[in-house]
């Protein structure tokens, strides 16, 4: 077991018995993906925000019912899609009395690719094990930044200082490992897709 795998384990039991402190690590981590997510699908910032924290706050007040790691994940994902699904219907109901075509014909489209997505905690574990293991045959350098970068929500400036290199380098680093796991996980996943899990 990797020490990432390790790390959200102490998580995942800690955010069970109700610790704040873990939720934000979980906050922290699935925030902008989930908000990114809505955002792709409702092209509204601001209504993007509100179901992202609404899907936080339910995932807070369903915790007892989360029984892996990777039903956070699951749960959000699923939370955030009916939502955004809701929204979309709503504003689908309004277009009747406009004659905005091409915007009818968008959120058909999105409404339509919602409903074929699937959030299920089994593939989101096999993604999470091919990532996983994507990530340990990086190269030593790229994985360190990689791991510092998006497990420990650390600053591009912050990571160089401590390893005592240049932004860019850190930065060159970053564009190899995304470039890396967007090749692998494209064998598996449409693009859409991708962009979800990692950025």
């Amino acid at each position: 077991m990797s020490k990432i795998v390790k790390t959200e384990l102490v998580f995942f039991n800690n955010f069970k018995k109700g610790k704040e402190l873990a939720f934000e690590f979980f906050f922290n981590a699935y925030y902008k993906h989930i908000l990114g997510f809505c955002i792709q699908f409702l092209n509204d910032k601001e209504e993007a925000t509100g179901v992202t924290q609404e899907a936080f706050i339910n995932l807070w007040l369903n915790k007892e019912k989360i029984s892996t790691i990777n039903g956070i994940k699951s749960f959000l994902y699923t939370y955030a899609k009916s939502k955004c699904l809701n929204v979309l219907k709503h504003k689908k109901v309004k277009d009747k009395y406009t004659n905005d075509t091409l915007n009818k014909k968008e959120k058909l489209l999105n409404i339509q690719v919602l409903k074929e997505m699937k959030f299920d905690s089994l593939e989101f574990t096999e993604l999470e094990n091919l990532i996983d293991k994507t990530i340990e045959e990086l190269p030593d350098t790229t994985k360190q930044i990689f791991i510092k970068k998006r497990f420990e929500n650390k600053k591009n400036k912050d990571i160089a200082k401590e390893m005592g290199i240049s932004i860019k380098t850190v930065e060159a680093h970053m564009t190899t490992a995304l470039k890396v796991l967007k090749n692998k996980l494209s064998l598996y996943l449409p693009s859409i897709l991708i962009n979800i899990y990692l950025y």
